[in-house]
């Protein structure tokens, strides 16, 4: 049963010139060293899609994670963005592993699997993210 989905789009020239101003520091905020490490070793030259990608796929899964809770009250003030890391498998599919204070307010859904979706074409990437319960566990209102 889907218990929350998210969708975000990013603008990638945007997103490319944010990543570029020396003083933000973005990536370093945002990103894990494997995030940004991963997105430089991508074919095609240019890391900047992939992260927009994966800042999608963050955002999305706030999005999802804020659908499930539903009216429950959120357990967090604030995310750490880094506690939210996109990673791949052996054949490059993306999915997303939680850490810190992230994992363990999520942990609170009970069991739940995350699925993700990115994608980017010309200047947009963009992420789709759902969060499914087992019908077993799923609570009807």
């Amino acid at each position: 049963m889907i218990a929350g989905i998210g969708i975000d789009l990013v603008d990638v020239v945007g997103f490319r010139e944010q990543l570029a101003d020396p003083a933000s520091c973005f990536a370093e905020f945002v990103f894990t060293a494997g995030e940004r490490r991963d997105a430089t070793d991508r074919p095609g030259g240019d890391p900047a899609r992939h992260l927009a990608a994966r800042w999608a796929a963050k955002e999305a899964f706030v999005k999802a994670w804020s659908a499930a809770l539903g009216e429950s009250p959120n357990p967090m003030s604030s995310v750490d963005f880094r506690e939210i890391e996109v990673v791949s498998d052996l054949r490059r599919r993306p999915t997303l592993t939680l850490h810190g204070r992230t994992a363990e307010a999520f942990a609170s859904l009970g069991p739940v699997t995350l699925h993700v979706s990115l994608t980017h074409d010309g200047p947009c990437a963009a992420a789709f993210v759902t969060l499914d319960r087992p019908l077993e566990t799923a609570q009807w209102s």
